[in-house]
């Protein structure tokens, strides 16, 4: 028997119910600075834990850019991975996770963050995330359930159902509401960092942030001891993703503006399953459902093929999956390939799905019965921010955690469910390594106000709007599951061209939160064409029809980028 959780805290209207105020600006005098020992951008798994983290002993800005709890972590259905059975150990997950990042994770990570996943679900669980138990002991010798993923050789999913992340980001977030040291910005956008170098000082050092209140459509000055990125990732380069609306590589784009190296942005993970609906804004569908026996089958003669891509079939990694339904939906013609559990009875997938169950359903499938049309899109981007073992970044008193951050965990492919633990053992080495450093760091003294006197109204908004289509259009049919030279080439092009277009605008007008969103946008698309570039070979999540195998003349390297402003 499995005891779910019931999800019932406090959610209204999409959100949980925030109780802190946010700092208002003034409506007729210039914003003033706010600061904070720590600035937090961004309130998904790794943003809270920190800032749970930190809490007692620092005072905290955490900005949201909606609202608290919409983040890619509210969104994950599958789970978290930890070594929790008597069969698993911890030499497996670190094998399997290393196998899975094709000769490029840092195995010091790996055994990092692995080696923490028990300790991680304890905290978890006391911060009352109410993970999916069997034998209904809610009291005494918790035992969770396990579900099993791809590229895992044994069950070590601990999930809450089929919305761990939903589960844990309400759970983190009435904490987080909660505490008096921590004020919660909801509604605000970062634009960019503010660093010692960019004020004309010899030191780099960031010094923290100006942000737009979308609210009041006022820039603030938000300066801190130390900034943090948890920002998320990139989905929203591409045409067709699982990820929020928020997913726009803000933090990606913001470091890299201000002087940090940038690693293997080629890689960019596609979930294999996302539902096929006009409707259903590419809803995800759980890799668990293949993980408790669901079979992929061609639309036109409900044949399963996936043991003809890999002997593990269904349990393949994410990237061999996704490009097997790829290379059939080409073959065929097909607009989608179908996922089918029906044959596992409806009180099991009621059981184990029962969102997934009632989301199909309201576009019209029983998973009980029937086959759902499912598509790969845009789900995660293994590359980002250099960082080390502590979150800390090439520029001092900056951090980032998460899927914003390269910390070499993922390697060419991220293995399913570790993102929601690295997110949890990195956020928990940050804070330590921020509470013993901050008390001896100084507030930034008065940064420069947001200078809008060289700046007018948008009369043109049709230039965002255009550019945003045509970026996202070309990203996913020329930098996709697979790509060519001569499409890498093509894509390198328009987004040149594209910078240029927005760089003028942004220089020219007001910013506002869609041009903000997609100048980051443009930057991440161009550092993931350049990283895909110098790859010269097919790596992980990276496969190009022009080097189909991987290169044996030399060692696996990750693909560094440097921007001219690194020193």
């Amino acid at each position: 028997m499995l005891v779910c959780c019931n999800l019932a805290h406090q959610y209204e209207n999409g959100t949980v119910k925030v109780k802190s105020t946010p700092y208002q600006y003034p409506q007729s005098q210039p914003s003033t600075q706010n600061n904070s020992d720590v600035l937090i951008i961004g309130s998904g798994a790794a943003g809270l834990t920190l800032a749970l983290s930190l809490a007692d002993q620092c005072k905290i800005n955490l900005i949201c850019k909606e609202h608290l709890t919409e983040s890619a972590t509210f969104y994950a259905q599958g789970g978290i991975s930890a070594v929790l059975d008597k069969n698993d150990s911890i030499e497996a997950h670190v094998e399997d996770t290393l196998n899975a990042g094709a000769g490029l994770c840092n195995e010091r990570i790996v055994r990092k963050v692995v080696s923490n996943g028990p300790q991680s679900i304890r905290w978890l669980s006391d911060q009352g995330v109410c993970f999916t138990q069997i034998n209904g002991n809610q009291n005494t010798g918790k035992q969770y359930h396990l579900t099993r993923e791809g590229g895992h050789r044994h069950r070590r999913i601990v999930h809450a159902a089929d919305a761990t992340g939903r589960e844990m980001e309400i759970s983190l977030a009435k904490h987080a509401i909660n505490h008096p040291n921590i004020t919660i910005h909801e509604k605000h956008i970062a634009i960019d960092l503010i660093t010692g170098r960019k004020l004309g000082r010899k030191s780099k050092r960031c010094l923290g942030a100006y942000i737009l209140d979308k609210t009041t459509d006022k820039v603030g000055v938000f300066g801190a001891k130390m900034v943090v990125l948890a920002t998320g990732g990139a989905g929203k380069v591409y045409l067709y993703t699982s990820n929020p609306d928020i997913a726009s590589g803000d933090g990606i784009a913001m470091a890299w503006r201000a002087g940090c190296r940038i690693a293997n942005m080629e890689f960019i993970q596609f979930h294999p399953t996302c539902l096929f609906h006009p409707q259903a804004k590419s809803f995800l569908i759980t890799e668990a459902i293949r993980g408790e026996g669901g079979r992929l089958r061609t639309p036109n003669d409900n044949k399963t093929f996936m043991s003809t891509y890999d002997t593990r079939a269904e349990l393949a990694p994410r990237d061999v999956v996704a490009r097997a339904i790829d290379h059939v939906m080409k073959k065929s013609g097909a607009e989608f390939v179908h996922l089918d559990i029906s044959h596992k009875s409806k009180d099991f997938i009621l059981q184990h799905f029962p969102n997934i169950y009632a989301r199909c359903l309201d576009f019209g499938y029983d998973m009980a019965t029937q086959a759902i049309p499912v598509v790969p899109a845009a789900h995660y981007t293994c590359g980002g921010i250099m960082s080390d073992a502590y979150g800390r970044t090439d520029i001092e008193g900056l951090y980032a955690l998460g899927e914003t951050a390269h910390t070499g965990m993922h390697g060419a492919n991220r293995m399913a469910s570790n993102s929601l633990l690295e997110c949890i053992v990195f956020a928990a080495e940050a804070a330590r390594n921020i509470a013993k450093t901050q008390p001896n760091i100084t507030l930034p003294e008065r940064l420069p106000e947001w200078d809008e006197s060289r700046v007018t109204d948008s009369d043109e908004e049709v230039v965002v709007t255009h550019n945003w289509h045509e970026l996202r259009q070309f990203m996913w049919d020329y930098v996709g599951i697979v790509r060519t030279d001569k499409r890498l080439q093509r894509a390198k092009r328009r987004v040149e061209l594209l910078l240029t277009e927005i760089n003028d605008y942004y220089n020219h007008f007001r910013v506002s939160s869609d041009l903000i969103e997609l100048r980051n946008l443009a930057v991440v698309s161009d550092l993931i064409i350049r990283s895909a570039m110098l790859r010269k070979e097919s790596r992980g999540l990276h496969y190009t029809a022009d080097y189909p195998e991987l290169d044996h003349t030399q060692p696996p390297k990750n693909t560094i980028l440097t921007p001219d402003n690194y020193t």
